[in-house]
């Protein structure tokens, strides 16, 4: 008596497989991306669609990229390594040169020869975030120190008294997750909107 053996017709090897590949096709490609994008929409709506920042219904940027400011009535945000131009959020990176490398130590030395040239009566300690970039180089924040080091010359600037600059700061000043993760930082672009609007 010969043994029987299954035929690849009645009971094809692939068939399994195949019903796998369906199902967690349907499942990861479908319903899970479905599901946390519900949750999210429904739940933090303003950061799942970008955390944008909008002014008069348009959006202005976001509140996690930083971007470039120069004029001296702003206050100036972290350097950014990207390329081609600063604040590139497709070519996020940092400079990738070591502490001893020169031409980081000559970056550095512009950096500050340039803020102390916008505001030459200032002899305080240049914060290291205002002349350093980030690892990311799309740093939106920069350090509470960082920011009342521009006050002057933004006050100045803008005809303002300091002590009014230093109440905005105060608004948009972030406090630590949870009372001890991180330090107190401050929103470039959420600052100079304030600054930029119409004051009573």
């Amino acid at each position: 008596m010969n043994p029987t053996t299954p035929s690849s017709e009645s009971d094809p090897v692939w068939r399994p497989a195949l019903v796998l590949f369906v199902l967690l096709s349907l499942v990861t490609g479908l319903l899970y991306p479905f599901f946390v994008t519900g949750v999210a929409q429904a739940v933090f709506p303003h950061q799942a669609n970008g955390s944008l920042i909008e002014r008069q219904g348009q959006a202005v940027g976001s509140e996690l990229i930083g971007q470039p400011f120069a004029q001296a009535g702003h206050f100036w945000g972290r350097p950014s390594a990207t390329g081609p131009m600063a604040y590139n959020a497709g070519a996020s990176s940092g400079s990738n040169l070591g502490p001893n490398h020169p031409a980081l130590a000559e970056a550095v030395k512009a950096r500050i020869d340039a803020l102390r040239a916008a505001d030459p009566g200032n002899t305080a300690p240049v914060p290291v975030d205002l002349v350093t970039a980030s690892a990311s180089g799309l740093d939106p924040h920069i350090s509470l120190a960082g920011a009342r080091y521009q006050v002057a010359r933004v006050a100045r600037s803008r005809g303002l008294a300091p002590e009014q600059v230093n109440t905005l700061v105060d608004q948009h000043t972030e406090t630590s997750l949870f009372g001890f993760l991180g330090e107190p930082r401050v929103n470039v672009l959420a600052l100079n909107l304030a600054l930029d609007a119409p004051r009573p």
